[in-house]
């Protein structure tokens, strides 16, 4: 296994990658059932569905639970700050600023997972590679949304407050989730999503009252299962996998690559046109992770006779 604090390796790239998509098609998916569906229940239903179909995935594959109260406190943690806290922000801080805006701030979680890994890790110290690299590609970020986007973050400040608290727990819930090195991903993911269900169980149910709710239609029922199904329960999968592969910077990374699968997709599966701007920001989000990569530049350096 590749250690923790390097650039990642080929197979770590593809799980990067993988994950960037799964979680890029998740604002499709959002902003398709988030017309008909309230934001905490959607939410709940996201986490909730997702914890089943991983639960039938632990059963039917006859994998043994966690019982220690110690181990499933842990994953309470890794729910509350990975999900319940971010979730709850994001919805908060997306409805005031909108996308774009909400694009830059969400780049600054490998920021913050770098800041915090140096203090709170042995292997994952900042290198001038990997700060060099992050700020290029939050560079990238900001070119691939706009000045439009760039603008906003003038305005409310208390949602720009609410994005970036939810970018640092992003960050710390990947050093934390460090702690569920050699445990199978598909049970760290099944836990974590069981945990954040009963969390945010009383939240939806207070805010949205969804016993009230009309029922959605089947474009948005559809979209809630791709949802929850492909960008939640098989994302997280490739998440756990990734942190233990990887390490936690390096997983962090994929928050720089979601704005680039969105605006993807958006062009692919939508129509809509790829801006100058857009491509310029994907080019230099991607040299950003070359950067971070380092091995191009290894290639160049003069081998010694």
């Amino acid at each position: 296994m590749p250690i923790a604090g390097a650039g990642p390796d080929g197979r770590s790239w593809a799980l990067l990658i993988a994950l960037a998509v799964l979680w890029s098609a998740s604002f499709i998916f959002i902003k398709v059932a988030g017309a008909e569906i309230p934001a905490f229940t959607l939410v709940l239903v996201r986490v909730a569905l997702a914890a089943l179909v991983l639960h039938a995935i632990v059963l039917a594959t006859g994998r043994r639970y966690p019982t220690r109260p110690a181990m499933l406190f842990r994953y309470a943690i890794m729910g509350f700050i990975n999900n319940v806290v971010p979730f709850v922000l994001i919805v908060y801080a997306t409805a005031r600023l909108g996308a774009g805006t909400a694009s830059i701030l969400n780049a600054t979680a490998p920021i913050f997972a770098l800041v915090i890994a140096h203090f709170a890790t042995a292997d994952e110290r900042m290198t001038p590679a990997k700060t060099i690299g992050i700020l290029l590609g939050f560079g990238g970020v900001a070119a691939l949304a706009g000045p439009q986007a760039a603008a906003g973050l003038t305005g409310d400040l208390w949602a720009v407050g609410a994005m970036l608290v939810a970018c640092f727990f992003y960050g710390l819930s990947a050093i934390y989730g460090r702690g569920f090195a050699g445990i199978d991903a598909t049970m760290s993911a099944t836990c974590q999503l069981t945990a954040s269900t009963l969390l945010l169980l009383p939240l939806a149910v207070i805010v949205d009252r969804p016993w009230a709710l009309a029922t959605p239609g089947s474009a948005a029922i559809l979209s809630t299962i791709a949802l929850a199904v492909l960008s939640t329960a098989f994302a997280y999968i490739l998440y756990y996998a990734l942190i233990a592969r990887a390490g936690a910077t390096n997983t962090i990374l994929v928050t720089l690559l979601i704005p680039v699968g969105g605006v993807f997709l958006g062009w692919t599966l939508l129509g809509e046109v790829l801006a100058a701007g857009e491509a310029a920001g994907m080019l230099l989000i991607g040299f950003g992770l070359v950067v971070v990569d380092g091995r191009v530049f290894s290639l160049l350096r003069p081998r010694r006779a």
